[in-house]
């Protein structure tokens, strides 16, 4: 059985491929811009720290670089977008934040829609036409637990909940997906729009939340963790392997938070075709940009 478990090892031959990473400074992030380095494929770590880009970029195996992006700032998005030249095989949105204070990006977005969701929505619209192979966005299971407010994303009519703004904007990464696949069909591309979500892995993302949720993290989350190595796998898999358009790729173990990469099946709110479609028309009025035709078209 063990022998049928997909990692990293089972990575193809990357050689000739491009791929951007946002986030990957530090953890699943950089293990998944790693590995994809030791495969042969150049990889771009997208990071708003050069500094700390360069620092994981220099442990890396093979050809990787680092470039500006802060997903938080859209003229920072729209500044990468614009530097980029040549074909992109692969977009993996990693980058996120997860339950932080309240707080407004550049744009007065919310600051978790506006840098886990809004942000990644607009590099992807503006990177589609370099685009030849898939796009990977990173969510969470715990999108399950979020619900979306089409007409508030930026919790401007209602009481912040960092749990539930991180919750929404995991939704929306999904929704966001679902719309990508069905506009990126209905165009004739062969560009995939996927999904992934690591479990409960071990990396800095909740390491500033305290109080009664750090206390409930510490008793009865850590136990359930897995390290960072294999956090990673299920968005490996995603960007690697022969997989359909709006596949959703999370662990195959204990309750979905560790294990080995499988299909996954999102909640049915991340299923609703027209919610996708609503969330799309706002956060294209959010954040000026929307769907432009692949190259591959």
């Amino acid at each position: 059985m063990a022998n049928n478990r997909w990692t990293a090892a089972r990575l193809p031959d990357m050689s000739g491929r491009t791929v951007v990473v946002t986030g990957a400074s530090s953890g699943i992030g950089a293990i998944a811009a790693g590995e994809l380095t030791r495969a042969g494929a150049r990889v771009v770590l997208a990071v708003r720290d050069i500094a700390k880009g360069e620092s994981a970029a220099a442990g890396m195996t093979g050809q990787a670089e680092v470039r500006h992006l802060d997903l938080a700032d859209l003229s920072s998005v729209r500044e990468f977008a614009a530097g980029w030249t040549g074909d992109l095989d692969i977009l993996i949105n990693n980058a996120g934040i997860m339950m932080v204070p309240e707080g407004r990006t550049a744009d007065g977005f919310e600051l978790q829609i506006g840098t886990n969701h809004l942000g990644h929505f607009a590099l992807t619209n503006l990177l589609l036409p370099h685009l030849t192979d898939r796009v990977v966005t990173i969510s969470s299971d715990l999108h399950k637990i979020g619900t979306i407010k089409v007409d508030d994303l930026n919790w401007k009519n209602r009481g912040y909940r960092p749990l539930g703004a991180y919750c929404q904007s995991k939704l929306a990464n999904l929704l966001f997906t679902v719309e990508l696949q069905r506009r990126l069909t209905s165009a004739g591309s062969a560009v995939r729009a996927v999904a992934a979500h690591p479990g409960v892995a071990k990396t800095n993302l909740i390491s500033h939340v305290g109080g009664f949720q750090g206390a409930v993290n510490r008793l009865f989350v850590r136990p359930i963790t897995q390290d960072a190595e294999h956090g990673a796998l299920p968005t490996l898999y995603a960007a690697t392997q022969d997989i359909p358009g709006g596949s959703y790729v999370g662990p195959d173990g204990l309750i979905h938070t560790k294990g080995y990469p499988e299909i996954a099946k999102p909640s049915r709110a991340a299923r609703n075709a027209d919610l996708a479609q609503r969330l799309w028309v706002a956060s294209a009025a959010l954040t000026h940009t929307d769907f432009s035709v692949p190259s591959t078209v």
